[in-house]
């Protein structure tokens, strides 16, 4: 019988910017209620104020959790390797999760197609008798791992407004579909490259076309 729960999600897998921030929160089964009735839900359903007010909440409500910031030179280190990729990476984090944690079931939000090798990649490390559960969409069926999801997501957004007040600039949302992003990467991409992922296309296609400009230019 499940006696505890953990949910593990993510936030920030796609930006060029900052970093990619994995979650996860454990509780009691029987007490996932509480989260229920808190409203939780995949975070991208909820309002910034939302998000930031059930952060506090679900602190309050899990029996423990971990967050992990993932900063953009070890996202870059992991797609530049033969033997790992973003999926691993995540699946990697995962795991330190779970054996810190210590819950009776896992349930994870599945970044990859192949959710029985992703599964048996993560049971196969595991230091610890947890059951695994690898869904898509987890984080829209499961409220512990809505809660994790609410973590991830705020974490990521706290550390985006970090970055803007260290540098005093506007860099947007840090997505490669927001032009203010996108605008500030043009003009800043060697000014602080240790904020952006190198391995990214956007980031690539501004070194490209710089480097094309400066042959036209010769």
């Amino acid at each position: 019988m499940t006696k505890t729960v953990l949910g593990i999600d993510e936030a920030g897998r796609g930006p060029v910017i900052g970093p990619l921030v994995i979650a996860g929160t454990k509780i009691k089964q029987k007490d996932e209620k509480k989260l229920i009735a808190l409203g939780v839900k995949d975070s991208k359903l909820l309002s910034k104020g939302q998000r930031e007010y059930m952060f506090g909440q679900i602190l309050k409500i899990v029996d423990s959790y971990k967050i992990i910031i993932i900063p953009p030179e070890k996202i870059d280190a992991a797609l530049n390797s033969d033997s790992t990729n973003l999926n691993w990476l995540e699946a990697d984090n995962s795991i330190e999760i779970i054996n810190e944690l210590k819950a009776d079931k896992a349930i994870l939000d599945c970044p990859s197609n192949n959710i029985k090798k992703y599964s048996e990649y993560i049971v196969n490390k595991l230091k610890t008798k947890t059951q695994v559960l690898a869904e898509h969409k987890a984080d829209m069926k499961y409220p512990i791992v809505s809660a994790a999801s609410i973590l991830a997501k705020v974490t990521r957004d706290r550390e985006i407004e970090e970055i803007k007040k260290k540098i005093g600039q506007n860099l947007g949302s840090g997505y490669p579909s927001d032009p203010i992003t996108v605008a500030f990467l043009e003009k800043n991409y060697r000014k602080y490259p240790e904020i952006f992922r190198k391995t990214w296309a956007p980031y690539q296609n501004v070194i490209n076309k710089k480097q094309q400009k400066k042959l036209f230019d010769f």
